[in-house]
């Protein structure tokens, strides 16, 4: 062969195999049995939203042997370089975003490596704006399960004063709001419910100093019980239901250890079971992208009933809220929207 024909060939198939790696890093593997998850604001430890996550990826773990590596971004504003470092991995195939603030970066980033799985929880839908073919939206029917909450709040209250602490003041959590104070007026219309929020961006979810100041106002104002949903924030919360004796709601997992005694019930999201779910349809080749919506009909929401709150919660408070579930099930109870 002419020494010169042999360079050439040479070179070209070198730069065919390297446009080929070019696209592949962009792209992403799609041969990837490992996953990645990016928590929400708070991190790791908050006890509520981002730990119910990690529990699932524990599960899949422990039952499927699969591996998975995590990233927390802190305060959150570098979720976009999270999310790319892990889906330029050719050894991760599934990527979790936690939380409704990872919507605009994580359909970004699914967009550029359509090669890989991903899935956002929390994800905000927007008919204007279609899920990428490779992204599956999971979202919780947060008000029905706050309905249910407040219910039990109103029934339970002795002063006809309650409370609610979000975190960032969001249209997400708007909807455990507005479920809370409906749950609680279904029950007694005259009610009065204290609203506040820690603030109006993902910081909100990280002050447990102000989600105490803003509960310690409402149990000073009259409020016997203060739900909240605001993450981290939440463990002040709790601090100032036990300085004040009065009782709080959990929120996301069972949050009684935070104030044994204090905690009326937690209005749970199976964030842990969603994860867990989502992870063994990726390792059966089920994956399915587009909207999964979890309520009270499929146990994606509901409260906590057991032996910690049985001497607070009585049968005929958990009778009512059971009626209430089903009527909520079968839609003759609808949460309006606004």
């Amino acid at each position: 062969m002419n020494k010169n024909i042999f360079f050439f060939l040479l070179a070209l198939s070198f730069m065919f195999f390297s446009c080929g790696k070019n696209n592949d890093i962009k792209n992403g593997s799609s041969t990837g049995t490992k996953v990645g998850l990016v928590f929400d604001v708070g991190g790791r430890g908050d006890k509520s939203f981002n730990d119910a996550a990690y529990k699932g990826l524990e599960k899949a773990k422990n039952e499927f042997g699969i591996d998975f590596e995590v990233i927390d971004p802190g305060d959150g504003s570098d979720r976009e370089a999270a999310l790319r470092k892990l889906a330029a991995k050719p050894d991760i195939g599934l990527i979790f975003g936690i939380g409704f603030i990872f919507t605009d970066d994580i359909t970004k980033i699914a967009n550029d490596f359509p090669n890989k799985k991903f899935a956002c929880v929390d994800y905000s839908i927007n008919p204007d704006n279609p899920i990428p073919a490779n992204l599956i939206a999971l979202e919780f029917k947060e008000d029905e399960g706050s309905f249910l909450v407040g219910a039990i709040a109103a029934m339970f209250s002795k002063s006809g004063k309650i409370g609610f602490v979000g975190g960032m003041e969001s249209s997400l959590i708007k909807k455990f709001e507005r479920g809370f104070i409906e749950g609680a007026k279904y029950i007694n219309p005259d009610i009065k419910v204290l609203s506040g929020y820690v603030g109006v961006t993902g910081e909100g979810f990280k002050n447990p100093s102000k989600g105490k100041e803003i509960a310690l106002t409402q149990y000073q104002n009259g409020a016997d019980i203060v739900y909240h949903a605001s993450g981290l924030s939440g463990i002040g919360v709790f601090e100032a239901a036990k300085e004040h004796k009065k009782y709080a709601i959990g929120v996301d997992l069972d949050q009684y250890n935070e104030a044994p005694g204090f905690v009326l019930t937690s209005m749970v999201k199976k964030v842990d079971e969603i994860v867990y779910i989502t992870v063994k349809e990726f390792k059966e080749n089920n994956f399915k992208s587009g909207i999964k919506t979890f309520g009270l009909s499929d146990k994606g929401v509901d409260f906590v009933y057991d032996n910690n709150n049985k001497s607070l919660i009585t049968d005929e408070i958990n009778k009512k809220a059971e009626e209430i579930r089903q009527k909520l099930i079968k839609g003759e109870i609808v949460v309006p929207a606004n």
